[in-house]
């Protein structure tokens, strides 16, 4: 049995009303089953309930086993004071509050009848999909209902990336712009050495990026040296050796140490997303703007965003994306593209957050400049387009990338409004 198929049949009142009773043999009635909670706290608010012919308002949590109440430390969690009603498969252990009170249960394996149970089952995990669960069946769905979700999934997309602004706050004890610098490189970094470029803005005291940001020679040989991207004699570029002659400078004045860095790859990459272009495009940013991220923060089109972020490589990458070998001359600028990822992942998240921290709501603005913002192209768009769901936008793409993440992938039908709605008619 499965948690999120006892929520979807509590929370749809797919459960026979007549004959429920507590384990303790106490009538219940359901007036409203509450509403899913999907953050943290009990999983149902704002229900409204009769036990025992009396009235009762409050939260419902649900479990497989009862004991998972204590499995999971609920009884001590101020969070669940208010659980009015556990509603479990199995009812192995009573439970109690943190005041000690025991806390009414409902146990549901003798009141689902084993035919819908079979239903859900077989729709969580159905065999010969090419691409999620709902596939046949997600073009029948209404088009307000599929507009509903995918503005929720908006939503909570950008609390997500906003609540990891939060964990690297706590680590930089509230410095916003070492937590944007952080941000922005793993955004640049992209899926590939995203990982990597995060662990080098983790290891440099911003403190640096105060004293030598606006030089960006210096950021450059200072990005390049920590990545491991200077190491060995292979070139006589002069480029090159001015940028190991400038890192050994920097390594021995402010003491850096590149042992807890993983350093970059190139494989499989195109050579627009090469480290070495990449790092030296962030170099040329801050060389610009030694104050990034208020100048950004403080932008609220998506046209003066694209102003902020214009860049382009160092002039030796105009005829280079390797160090050592020439290419033919191309200025390495930023692509309208790339710069439509850096505003999804890095710049609206940190704005959206700062401007929480100040008080204000731009939940408006940012919206808007999401619905401006280019759609994302890759594969899971591509897909549910043929599925008859387009993205217009970065919104929607944003949304999609969501929902196939984060319900899709993980078989949580029943918690996606999709999959709810499919199987609400069986």
């Amino acid at each position: 049995m499965r948690e999120d198929v006892l929520q979807f049949v509590w929370g749809k009142n797919k459960i026979p009303h007549k004959g429920l009773c507590t384990t303790s043999n106490h009538p219940i009635s359901i007036i409203t089953p509450g509403i899913l909670n999907r953050m943290a706290g009990p999983d149902f608010s704002n229900a409204h309930l009769f036990i025992n012919e009396q009235e009762w308002f409050g939260t419902v949590e649900v479990h497989v086993n009862s004991s998972d109440w204590y499995r999971h430390k609920h009884g001590t969690n101020q969070n669940y004071k208010n659980v009015i009603l556990h509603v479990v498969w199995e009812d192995d252990t009573p439970v109690t509050n943190h005041s000690g009170g025991y806390i009414p249960t409902l146990q549901l394996k003798d009141h689902i009848p084993k035919s819908d149970l079979k239903e859900y089952n077989s729709f969580l995990l159905k065999e010969n999909v090419r691409f999620i669960n709902c596939e046949k069946d997600l073009p029948s769905i209404p088009n307000e209902i599929k507009r509903e979700w995918l503005a929720a999934l908006q939503d909570e997309r950008l609390q997500e990336k906003s609540s990891y602004v939060d964990e690297l706050l706590q680590i930089t004890t509230n410095d916003w712009e070492q937590v944007f610098f952080m941000i922005l490189l793993k955004s640049v970094g992209l899926n590939h050495n995203g990982k990597a470029f995060l662990s080098l803005a983790k290891e440099i005291d911003f403190s640096i990026i105060r004293k030598i940001g606006k030089n960006s020679f210096q950021l450059e040989s200072l990005l390049f040296g920590l990545s491991g991207l200077l190491e060995g004699d292979y070139t006589t570029e002069s480029y090159y050796i001015q940028l190991q002659k400038e890192y050994r400078y920097l390594k021995t004045k402010f003491q850096l140490n590149e042992d807890a860095i993983y350093k970059p790859e190139f494989f499989k990459l195109r050579p627009h997303n090469f480290p070495t272009i990449r790092l030296s495009q962030v170099a040329s940013l801050y060389g610009r703007n030694a104050n990034l991220f208020n100048e950004l923060i403080s932008q609220n089109t998506l046209q003066e965003l694209y102003d902020v972020l214009q860049t382009k490589a160092s002039d030796y990458w105009d005829t280079h994306f390797n160090f050592g070998k020439i290419s033919s001359f191309q200025p390495k600028k930023m692509s309208m593209t790339f710069m439509d990822l850096l505003i999804m992942n890095a710049v609206l998240p940190i704005k959206y957050k700062y401007n929480m921290f100040q008080g204000l709501d731009v939940s408006e603005a940012i919206r808007e400049i999401g619905s401006k913002t280019v759609s994302e192209r890759n594969k899971i768009v591509r897909n549910f387009r043929k599925l008859e769901i387009v993205a217009n936008s970065a919104n929607d793409s944003q949304a999609l990338l969501q929902l196939y993440q984060k319900y899709c992938v993980r078989n949580k039908c029943l918690q996606c409004s999709l999959g709810s709605h499919l199987l609400s008619g069986k």
